[in-house]
């Protein structure tokens, strides 16, 4: 299925309504040039999880852990130089398992979770456009119709 917003608001509305629906155990891979919106997705899945502050992209960390009303682990796999590094440095145990797993930039650790979304984000005609394509890889009870309630929320 594919979605556009229109806006950075629009796109965090967006990923809010895919966090609600999301469970430990699930895996969102976000792909897309830089820039394209991964972490404005993340941080609007982690807000619909009730976690506030800032939300820094963890490019040099390569994962932040954040307690809301349920565990959410944001990766940032950008710097990886080799996959086996992100298993190598047992990142993996955070991966479908007791929170929800939000992976930047995915295939640098060629990660392909039996229990995924993967969302492709690329920019729209407009500045602030955003052209997202998700595919459900196995999240039980993930119900894409449900999206269509992001738009009402303006």
């Amino acid at each position: 299925m594919t979605y556009q917003t229109r806006s950075e608001a629009d796109t965090m509305r967006f990923a809010a309504a895919l966090g609600r629906q999301l469970d430990a155990g699930d895996v969102l891979l976000l792909e897309g040039d830089l820039g394209a919106g991964k972490s404005v997705v993340a941080r609007g899945v982690a807000r619909a999880l009730g976690i506030a502050g800032a939300m820094p992209s963890p490019t040099f960390t390569l994962l932040i852990p954040y307690e809301g009303e349920k565990k959410l682990y944001h990766f940032d796999l950008y710097r990886l130089a080799d996959p086996d590094e992100f298993w190598a440095a047992g990142l993996d145990e955070f991966v479908g398992g007791d929170g929800i797993a939000v992976i930047e930039w995915p295939q640098m650790a060629q990660l392909s979770p039996e229990r995924s979304i993967v969302l492709r984000i690329a920019r729209g005609e407009g500045d602030d456009d955003r052209v997202i394509e998700l595919e459900n890889c196995g999240v039980p009870g993930f119900d894409e119709g449900a999206l269509a309630e992001w738009r009402r929320e303006d």
